[in-house]
């Protein structure tokens, strides 16, 4: 199927849905611009991976109804698992489908002046904040289709905000459920710490189908201001027979620190891409990704990291295991431009292949446009080392538990990094699912 076709829903359909959520005028007029923007932007061209023929424009529905959840035991069990059922005070949100179905902050978190609510309410309640942010400093409308397309479609998301000097010390939690096979998402997460904030985020997008022709369009933005602090941790198990494209930017400013651990787990075909602009002098980013590919997935993953900023540190870290007959490509890009002297730039993206057809192609990519820098990289792409294999079944251990301990330490750097434990054992049980 092309992706070059007539769009689904027309300006009318735009204009009216934005009516229906109650958005002020900035946010329609955004949607039906983007629209017209989308007719005529060309599809974003990953590196080495045709996607001409997957379908991210052709769907029937734009939104579904969903049920709230009364309660965190009426979550389906895989949900159930990643949250803490015995606390009664803590900062979780949880969308089914489209719809904000259950939501909970504590009161430690609310008395500190944090925003954490769905997209739509804060669009209604703290519109003129959302449009300081929404698509402005992150990820541009007008990049490409895909982006033009989610500014307007936008179905779901989250919105946090962090003021200024408040540092929040138990973990945001949001769970994206995809459970209706008519569902199609274009979900939106705007983060936004004010000067010498601090805050930890963890998100979930999670099928409880095992296949499905859902298509996603995920972006989040972070913007981490002077100083400020932020901590993003994702795992994405969507479902085989989705259409994924997840766009999530990052802007930090002077002094700032902006760390990603990302799971990308999905089981559909995947286009990823993950940037991080370090504006201000001194800041600081670093990218830790986990995939593991199965089945006839083809997927395509791009980190990338500009330093604008003075002495900004800049850290990319992939590692991936690809079987059967699943193709990925990992594009790591570190860019130094002019004027940012004394930053360093460094970046590790190693892939293992388990089976014959596998695929998986590592390119490590510096563009340096400064002399007084650091940078450095590396890149591997290869089978099990036989070397580790022999010593631990020298020890007794079997071939198959041999390789399974070498996969797990292969991608432990990522899966430690996620800070909430929950899903941490989730990321864990998913990759000895899908390596086995």
């Amino acid at each position: 199927m092309s992706t070059e076709i007539k769009l689904p829903f027309d300006k009318e359909y735009v204009h009216s849905f934005s009516k229906d959520m109650g958005e002020p005028a900035w946010m329609t007029d955004l949607r039906v611009n983007a629209l017209e923007k989308a007719e005529d932007l060309p599809m974003p061209k990953p590196d080495k991976t045709n996607i001409s023929k997957w379908n991210f424009t052709q769907f029937d529905k734009h939104i579904v109804g969903s049920e709230d959840y009364s309660s965190l035991t009426d979550l389906p069990e895989e949900v159930r698992s990643l949250i803490n059922l015995e606390s009664a005070d803590q900062n979780l949100y949880i969308q089914r489908n489209n719809r904000p179905a259950y939501i909970s902050l504590s009161k430690t978190v609310l008395d500190q002046g944090v925003i954490f609510t769905d997209i739509f309410t804060a669009a209604r309640e703290h519109g003129d904040l959302l449009q300081k942010y929404y698509m402005t400093d992150g990820v541009k409308v007008d990049e490409h289709k895909l982006t033009a397309l989610h500014a307007a479609l936008m179905n779901g998301g989250v919105f946090v905000y962090i003021p200024k000097n408040v540092e929040i010390k138990e973990p945001l939690h949001s769970v994206f459920i995809h459970d209706d096979q008519e569902a199609n998402l274009f979900n939106h997460v705007l983060l936004v710490a004010e000067d010498n904030s601090s805050v930890t985020y963890v998100e979930n997008y999670i099928s409880t189908m095992e296949e499905s022709k859902g298509i996603f369009n995920i972006i989040s933005e972070v913007v981490a201001n002077t100083n400020a602090k932020v901590t993003y941790g994702a795992v994405d198990t969507l479902s085989a027979g989705t259409t994924v494209y997840v766009n999530r930017r990052g802007v930090a400013g002077r002094d700032a620190r902006i760390e990603w651990a990302l799971g990308l787990m999905n089981d559909g075909d995947t286009v990823s891409d993950n940037k991080t602009n370090l504006i201000g002098d001194g800041s600081y980013g670093d990218m830790k990704t986990v995939v593991v590919g199965r089945g006839k997935q083809t997927q395509n993953f791009t980190t990338n990291i500009v330093h604008f900023g003075k002495a900004s540190e800049g850290y990319i870290l992939k590692h991936g295991v690809m079987k059967d007959a699943a193709t990925s490509i990992f594009n790591g890009i570190g860019k130094i431009e002019h004027g940012a002297t004394k930053a360093n730039a460094e970046q590790e993206s190693r892939v293992l292949m388990l089976s014959e057809k596998a695929r998986g192609d590592a390119n490590p990519i510096l563009l340096i446009d400064e002399d007084d820098v650091t940078a450095g990289h590396a890149a591997s792409v290869g089978r099990v080392d036989p070397l580790q294999l022999y010593y631990l079944m020298s020890r007794g251990i079997s071939q198959k538990e041999a390789e399974r301990l070498v996969i797990h330490g292969f991608l432990a750097p990522v899966v430690n990094a996620l800070p909430i434990e929950g899903v941490k054992k989730q990321l864990t049980a998913v990759i000895e699912g899908k390596v086995q």
